[in-house]
């Protein structure tokens, strides 16, 4: 049987961890520090005009400021070498913490439609509109320049709890503008109604971009394959060995920055021990060139024939 089970201390891992662990880390804590300035600035704007709608936003930066923290945790946690009691590493608390995200996003998206139907029913009115204005443009300002930030550094590290944290503020930057849109319309128009209608909307997007949040946490949590066509690479590598006879039990998985091989194939039962472990050794050095970004635990089982008959998969 050939393991490869990856070494902390390999440079290339190393490489891997110094290029994104410090980006990782640092997109929550600006993201914490974001929140809390416009939490303040909303809150004493709210307390100032009066808008109950600010606020509920001030509210709103406030969780958000907790929802950063609790990634900044995950990701910490995340980066954790494997060790004796999960000798396959952390790397699915990324997936767990975009999992319960996206659960507090759904929670925010399905109020923010309670709160609209409620203000249809009641026709209730906004007070200082002018000073609910000011505040939102400078949200929008404050939060877009955060959301390039995150999606750069998604981008550089795929990481699954940053993704989570664009969503959420990619949701309140599409919000913060569409309230400023029907705060502007009420300004001119006295139309109340229009606040309920934007707001309505709003939640019913933030839920549906949600749901896709947690079904991709889910479905790392539940040990979802590798994309088809890297799976095929895989088959491709293995196929393109003419000793190797055949193979099956092919399984894959990835959590964080880790990617999960198994496989057994099939050789001659005249092949040496050591050209086998040769050949595996091999098949292993190009499978981890598929993709250089991540780190592979890869598990090879040598057969002198086809036993994929005896087993029930």
């Amino acid at each position: 049987m050939g393991v490869n089970f990856v070494k902390e201390d390999d440079p290339h891992i190393i490489k891997v961890q110094k290029k994104s662990t410090t980006l990782e880390r640092r997109a929550p804590l600006v993201a914490t520090a974001l929140s809390l300035v416009l939490a303040i600035i909303k809150l004493t704007f709210g307390i100032v005009s009066g808008s109950v709608a600010l606020l509920a936003s001030a509210v709103d930066s406030i969780m958000d400021m907790f929802v950063s923290v609790f990634n900044f945790l995950a990701i910490r946690l995340s980066d954790r070498s494997p060790d004796d009691k999960f000798p396959f590493g952390y790397g699915k608390v990324e997936a767990l913490a975009a999992f319960f995200e996206g659960l507090v996003i759904t929670l925010s998206g399905l109020y923010i439609i309670y709160e609209g139907v409620v203000k249809i029913i009641h026709n209730e009115a906004i007070n200082r509109v002018g000073s609910s204005i000011l505040v939102m443009i400078i949200s929008i300002i404050i939060v877009a320049v955060l959301v390039s930030f995150l999606s750069y550094v998604h981008k550089k590290t795929g990481n699954m709890v940053i993704k989570a944290d664009l969503l959420h503020y990619k949701t309140d930057l599409y919000s913060n503008s569409a309230v400023l849109v029907s705060l502007g319309i009420i300004y001119f128009t006295d139309w109340y109604f229009i606040d309920a209608v934007f707001g309505i909307a709003i939640g019913a997007y933030i839920v549906k971009e949600a749901y896709e949040l947690i079904k991709e946490g889910a479905e790392v949590l539940l040990d979802i394959s590798l994309p088809e066509e890297e799976v095929q690479k895989v088959k491709d590598i293995i196929e393109s060995d003419s000793k190797i006879a055949d193979f099956h039990f092919l399984k894959t998985r990835h959590a964080g920055k880790y990617k999960f091989l198994e496989v057994h194939i099939v050789f001659n039962p005249d092949i040496s021990l050591l050209e086998a472990h040769r050949i595996a050794d091999n098949l292993e050095e190009k499978i981890k060139k598929l993709d250089n970004s991540v780190m592979w635990h890869i598990l090879i089982h040598m057969d002198p024939y086809d036993d994929s008959v005896m087993h029930d998969v």
